[in-house]
């Protein structure tokens, strides 16, 4: 457990990694009201800077996936001093194709119980899309980057093709990520499962507000929700290897 007290006598404080022994919301700004993302149970990290000077927050970075937020400092008492520091495993195309089974299984799973999309959500049971993609893949011992334009710049490329009203799938294999957004950036993520079909977790305005499976085509007899999102698609990736944290 860490006190605010004892963070200020730590000179070091910015090098410590630190346990999270009950998932805990970080935040996009310190005054902590819009989520950024979650660390689950297990999950490292470390202090990016002193706790801010008119806010009751402190700025962190979580080490797996070197990505940013901010920690209320009422959180503080939520983690512990690791044992160790984290040291990333590189896992390659072959172990993560023997994974792809369990990681497809997680999210049916996960699909199965109550569930609602989560701006920032990595945490069951609520979650958003690039959240629930990185929670299965952890799950199994291979770490994605975070969002979804940067799980799209991490894997390796697929050529796909869009022949009129549907995305050719012959390409993709069970397991690759398919993405969505904008000519410019992906703003959305999803699992391919096979048959052109796959899971994500989707939101209120255009989605099923939490996980469900749609389809890679945009015909008329298709649902609404896939209609929308195959006017977004922008191609799909392959996971080939674990990140490997650059901090």
């Amino acid at each position: 457990m860490v006190a605010f007290a004892d963070l200020l006598t730590l000179s070091n404080h910015e090098t410590v990694q630190f346990r999270v022994m009950t998932a805990v919301n970080l935040y996009d700004s310190p005054a902590c009201k819009s989520l950024a993302t979650q660390a689950d149970c297990d999950r490292q990290l470390r202090f990016t800077g002193d706790p801010h000077p008119e806010h009751p927050a402190i700025r962190v970075q979580l080490v797996e996936d070197d990505y940013p937020g901010w920690l209320a400092l009422e959180d503080l008492s939520q983690l512990e001093a690791a044992a160790t520091d984290y040291v990333a495993c590189p896992v390659e195309r072959e172990a993560i194709a023997a994974k792809l089974p369990a990681i497809i299984a997680f999210m049916q799973a996960a699909m199965a119980v109550p569930n609602e999309y989560l701006w920032g959500g990595t945490v069951a049971p609520n979650y958003d899309c690039s959240g629930l993609m990185q929670a299965a893949f952890w799950r199994e011992g291979v770490w994605l980057p975070r969002d979804a334009y940067q799980q799209e710049g991490f894997l390796e490329a697929i050529a796909v093709d869009i022949e009129g009203d549907r995305v050719n799938c012959d390409p993709l294999q069970p397991g690759d990520l398919v993405f969505f957004g904008t000519p410019v950036k992906a703003t959305h993520v999803g699992l391919y499962l096979g048959d052109g079909r796959y899971i994500h977790s989707s939101g209120k305005d255009m989605g099923r507000n939490g996980i469900a499976v749609d389809e890679l085509r945009g015909d008329a007899a298709a649902h609404s929700i896939s209609r929308g999102y195959f006017k977004l698609f922008r191609g799909a990736g392959r996971v080939m290897q674990s990140y490997m944290p650059k901090a």
